[in-house]
């Protein structure tokens, strides 16, 4: 068997899109722990939790393009759903679904 050849890395994941009640975003910063500041396209700058699914296996960094949940209790809180890699950020931007931050 031989390694697996990957040309770019679009090909890794597919492209996840806001479902209902879910928003894009941008990582403003790490606030320690699982705690992400995240600036929405709807205004909002939220404090985002990192779920526990995600957290040992997609790493977050400032500037990433995050896609999370709002609370249903608490609008200033929310949760990351999935993280989008480079390609797959541009592509939203081209396409409407958020605008350059």
């Amino acid at each position: 068997m031989g390694k697996r050849k990957v040309l770019s890395e679009a090909h890794l994941k597919e492209l996840v899109l806001p479902q209902a009640g879910e928003l894009l975003g941008k990582v403003i910063k790490i606030a320690g722990g699982n705690q992400v500041i995240v600036k929405c396209t709807d205004g909002e700058t939220r404090m985002c939790r990192i779920r526990g699914k995600m957290k040992r296996r997609m790493w977050i960094r400032e500037n990433d393009v995050v896609l999370v949940s709002p609370w249903d209790f608490d609008n200033q809180k929310a949760d990351i759903v999935w993280r989008y890699i480079k390609d797959h950020a541009d592509w939203l931007v081209n396409n409407n679904y958020m605008q350059k931050m």
